[in-house]
């Protein structure tokens, strides 16, 4: 390509970039967009929706057939992992080196220091548990709103249903009886989907719409399509919470691991979780008998704070280091 007759586009579809592209970018004209980047993010929201939520779920059908729940379920993990890798990571990819050519620089390829790690570690480890006292008022009040209202109660039935659905794939999933067992469904449910997810979302998506609009409404929508991916309806805002905090760790730390490792992490946590207390307490964040919603506010109030404060120091630190 002709570097002169590139340089305007590069001004009016990219925005301003964080100071560790610019040691990280060796090439400025293959990080150009070839057509428009909302365009690129939608293909690739819709592509991989496609190809792993339909073609992924005809093939599982034509395999398994309908009574999935009969199914192998070590033949069920290796069809998860398969349909992630070709479906998801794979197309990221591939999108990647169509659309803009160097794949390193768009999927974010960069590896951090320590600090960078521990920071944001700290971060998903708070976030953690705010979110499922999130989830336990949320549910409260849904409760409490059926009781007087016929439409919250429909609504309610109907999202139970497809709640439901997903309680019974993932705890077919998480059911494990030996130690290869437990590591198998550790491959399945947190490191697979956090090198696939992350690399098609926070890598491809996200960093296609950062070409055109500012990273805080690239990260968040990304993060909506990300919660809505994921069909489970009563965990909706938390996935979305997840994914922009994830949004949020691959623009400002310019680097793919991270979100990957807090992906992991937030994976690992709900598996340990699930041996530990079971299925109610987890999956399906139930109210407990000893729910207190005061002590429950007050909790999540101060957990917010708590991480609020780590952000604070999250960008304390990449300001230093941009300065210096």
């Amino acid at each position: 390509m002709d570097e002169q007759k590139n340089e305007p586009d590069l001004k009016e579809t990219q925005t301003e970039e964080p100071q560790g592209d610019k040691k990280f970018n060796s090439s400025r004209n293959n990080n150009l967009p070839r057509i428009s980047p909302i365009t690129i993010a939608l293909i690739g929201l819709f592509g991989g929706f496609f190809l792993y939520q339909i073609i992924g779920g005809l093939l599982t059908l034509l395999v398994f057939g309908f009574n999935i729940n009969n199914a192998s379920v070590n033949g069920l993990r290796l069809m998860t992992i398969a349909g992630q890798i070709l479906f998801i990571l794979l197309p990221a990819l591939i999108f990647s080196k169509v659309f803009y050519e160097d794949v390193g620089h768009i999927i974010r390829f960069k590896f951090p220091k320590w600090e960078e790690f521990f920071l944001f570690t700290i971060g998903i480890i708070v976030l953690t548990p705010l979110i499922q006292y999130y989830l336990s008022i949320q549910n409260y009040f849904i409760d409490l709103w059926s009781v007087n209202s016929s439409i919250i109660k429909t609504i309610k039935t109907f999202l139970d249903k497809i709640n439901d659905v997903v309680d019974k794939t993932y705890g077919n999933l998480l059911s494990a009886k030996t130690i290869l067992d437990v590591i198998l469904v550790v491959i399945v449910v947190s490191v697979v989907p956090a090198i696939c997810e992350e690399t098609m979302f926070r890598g491809f998506i996200q960093k296609s719409f950062e070409f055109k609009i500012k990273p805080f409404w690239a990260a968040l929508i990304t993060a909506i399509f990300f919660g809505l991916y994921h069909f489970n309806p009563y965990g909706l805002i938390p996935l979305i919470a997840l994914g922009f905090y994830f949004g949020f760790a691959a623009y400002t730390s310019n680097s793919i691991f991270i979100p990957v490792l807090l992906h992991f992490l937030n994976n690992f946590f709900a598996i340990i979780f699930y041996f530990i207390y079971g299925n109610d307490d987890v999956l399906n964040s139930a109210i407990t008998k000893n729910f207190d919603l005061y002590s429950s506010v007050l909790i999540l109030l101060g957990l917010t704070a708590l991480f609020s404060v780590i952000i604070f120091f999250i960008k304390r630190y990449y300001s230093r280091t941009n300065n210096s």
